[in-house]
């Protein structure tokens, strides 16, 4: 059964207006913080100020589609009850370990992936830890909340700030400076090695083949490798070649960083921003598990927890799908109540019911 219509444009137009105002702001609170944490711009580079734009536009569009995402009916009430269940001191109390194994499990070793193959999961670390580096370095570098500065009256020592504060003090000559000078490159290489294993994948695995689009699997990957080769690139030209085409590459490089940010909320990688939200699904299985299921309301057989018999029919409701069941044969009152086999056989009752003793007209 459907639900009510709304003619009114205002109405429709209205919780896209929202989302737009929640990413503006999201976007004008990083702009502040740029501010805050680069000592008032004393620290920010003019330099790489086409990267800080890009960001701040990949903010409002990430938060933007992220809030559209959360409007979903399912979507934003099973991200609610997560945090709930994150939140509660009953669900600490019941399993103290689910937590960390959740975000173990599903954000950083990824296990699920493992056991799809290995490797398949060594090019997801591969491509997931050299991304994440890559942003945790990029990121501050960009908005000034990271520096470095020579120290007064030395050539090779530096001292690391960090949101305008100083640190400590390193040899750029040692293997730490160096190491802290090019930690960029190890990521490269990581995003190298993981984007390798994928496109083996997307022109030797059948599978892959059959539904992989251009735009949607492929392009990510290229763009990926570009921005890692032109990264390594530059460091190659500044230390062995005397700068020759820095400038050039400099250009590559930004332009392909920013096109991959803008790209991000509206292509494949929108993934990684909504992975952390399986951390509560987790909990929510595994929490909802331990209750006890709830019989099916005809034959007895143990069907889901209450809780989520209970989310799935709001959800249904929300949506303006009706299954609610009529008959004397079936004692439940929504299809939800009933196992498979069961479902198979309402289904079936509602055909006889509807077109006597054959399905044929």
């Amino acid at each position: 059964m459907a639900g009510p219509q709304r003619s009114s444009t205002s109405v429709t137009h209205r919780p896209h207006a929202r989302e737009r105002l929640i990413g503006g702001m999201a976007a004008l609170v990083l702009v502040a913080l740029i501010w805050l944490g680069s000592n008032q711009l004393a620290n920010f580079d003019s330099a790489l100020i086409g990267y800080a734009v890009g960001i701040v536009a990949l903010t409002y569009a990430v938060v933007m589609r992220y809030a559209r995402w959360l409007r979903m009916p399912s979507t934003g009430r099973y991200w609610r009850r997560g945090w709930q269940l994150t939140t509660s001191w009953s669900s600490f109390r019941t399993l103290p370990g689910l937590l960390p194994r959740a975000i173990a499990g599903q954000l950083l070793l990824q296990g699920f992936i493992r056991r799809r193959g290995w490797v398949r999961w060594i090019g997801h670390q591969c491509l997931f830890w050299g991304v994440i580096g890559a942003t945790l370095i990029t990121f501050p570098l960009v908005f000034g909340w990271l520096a470095f500065k020579l120290e007064p009256g030395t050539q090779e020592m530096y001292r690391m700030w960090v949101f305008g504060f100083p640190t400590i003090t390193f040899d750029s000559t040692s293997f730490l400076g160096w190491s802290l000078f090019h930690a960029l490159n190890y990521t490269a290489v990581l995003v190298i090695i993981g984007c390798a294993i994928f496109l083996w994948r997307r022109f030797r695995d059948r599978a892959a083949i059959a539904g992989q689009r251009f735009g949607y699997d492929m392009v990510p990957l290229l763009m990926l490798i570009v921005i890692s080769v032109t990264g390594l690139l530059l460091t190659v030209s500044a230390s062995l070649f005397h700068g020759s085409y820095y400038d050039f590459l400099v250009v590559i490089h930004m332009a392909a960083v920013v096109l991959s940010l803008v790209f991000i909320p509206f292509g494949k990688f929108f993934h990684v921003v909504q992975r952390p939200a399986s951390v509560g699904i987790q909990m929510y299985a595994e929490l909802n598990g331990r209750e006890g299921r709830r019989p099916c309301a005809k034959c007895g057989e143990p069907l889901a927890p209450d809780l989520f018999v209970q989310d799935l029919q709001s959800t249904l409701q929300d949506l303006g799908q009706d299954y609610r069941l009529d008959g004397a044969s079936m004692p439940a009152g929504h299809l939800t109540e009933l196992c498979p086999r069961c479902k198979r056989v309402a289904r079936a009752e509602g055909y006889f019911a509807h077109d006597g003793s054959s399905f044929a007209r």
